[in-house]
């Protein structure tokens, strides 16, 4: 009797010596970034125009717009734009956030591909950039909705930066949550208030009219103008039967876990200013895990395009740096 083999082993992956074989020098893998910003015919990415020629000497960039004479290249117009690191990085950077499980920290990516630390924690915003985008909406359910809390424990903290004796979700930035049992989508979002307008319009931004809502017994989730399911956690209860129905939230609690593992093994700390980030790589990641590697790395340089997220942009001051620890 053949033996399944563990994990996701139907999906097509890409070993290293797969990639290097892939992007055997910057021309392949600047053909590769070209072949994904362009899919028909080069176009300009300041007008949209059609008419555009190369530059024999490539500089200062290696295309030229004939008619609005800007120049240009694969990453102009997209969240690599202003980048002087080769296509080459760019790809290997892509490749181990997606084949990281638990993602990979700055000062990994930044050992990994010879470049400061500083610059690869620009990089991996850059490429989370590409999952910054609305989930598509309509999801026909079970949908199971959940929030949760992420910050440090308040027992680790200096005296003078605790909010609260003991636990709870005090001094905590809250993240909502949304997944589609029927497509194993997954829609996340940080936000500012765990009221019941909050939470029920997240969940009627992507639940399908109609659709069953599973939740927890939280009373922000009372009166939801859907058919509504939920389990008492408060008592113990975390699945229970209703004819052919389990009621559970256990997808988006398996799924605040992968997040929270990353939180506490790879990155250690997640300033709230840049967490929502962090969540829609998460959960862009999950939306696209059924597919080939390569294929992953196709979609992700596809969604940079139209984006831009500048270093001073990042290390900016919002606020939200002590919102939570």
């Amino acid at each position: 009797m053949a033996h399944r083999a563990p994990g996701k082993s139907y999906r097509e992956g890409l070993t290293l010596i797969d990639l290097f074989n892939l992007f055997p020098d910057e021309a392949a893998a600047e053909g590769w970034f070209e072949s994904i910003v362009w899919p028909e015919k080069r176009c300009c990415p300041h007008c949209g125009s059609l008419h555009t020629a190369p530059v024999k000497s490539r500089k200062p960039m290696p295309y030229r717009c004939r008619d609005c004479r800007h120049y240009f290249c694969a990453k102009t117009g997209t969240a690599l734009a202003q980048s002087p690191l080769p296509y080459r990085t760019w790809a290997l950077a892509i490749y181990l956030c997606l084949t990281s499980l638990k993602s990979i920290s700055s000062m990994k990516l930044h050992r990994d591909l010879g470049v400061r630390q500083a610059t690869a924690w620009h990089m991996l915003h850059r490429i989370r950039a590409a999952w910054d985008a609305e989930t598509d909406s309509g999801f026909t359910g079970p949908v199971e909705g959940d929030e949760s809390y992420f910050g440090g424990r308040e027992a680790n903290k200096h005296e003078g930066q605790k909010r609260h004796a003991g636990r709870g979700a005090v001094g905590k930035t809250a993240v909502v949550g949304v997944k589609d049992r029927a497509s194993n989508q997954v829609a996340a979002q940080v936000v500012t208030e765990t009221d019941a307008e909050t939470l029920q319009g997240f969940i009627a931004k992507h639940a399908a009219p109609g659709a069953t809502v599973c939740t927890d017994e939280a009373t922000a989730y009372k009166g939801l103008p859907y058919p509504h399911l939920s389990v008492a956690h408060s008592s113990g209860q975390y699945v229970k039967q209703a004819l052919d129905l389990a009621i559970h939230v256990n997808g988006m609690e398996s799924f605040w876990s992968s997040l929270k593992r990353a939180h506490k093994g790879t990155f250690h700390k997640i300033s709230p200013k840049h967490l929502n980030r962090y969540v829609q790589e998460f959960a862009g990641k999950h939306n696209i895990r059924e597919s080939g590697t390569l294929a992953q790395m196709r979609d992700t340089v596809a969604r940079l395009v139209g984006r831009r997220l500048l270093y001073r942009d990042l290390v900016a001051d919002n606020g939200l740096d002590n919102a939570a620890a």
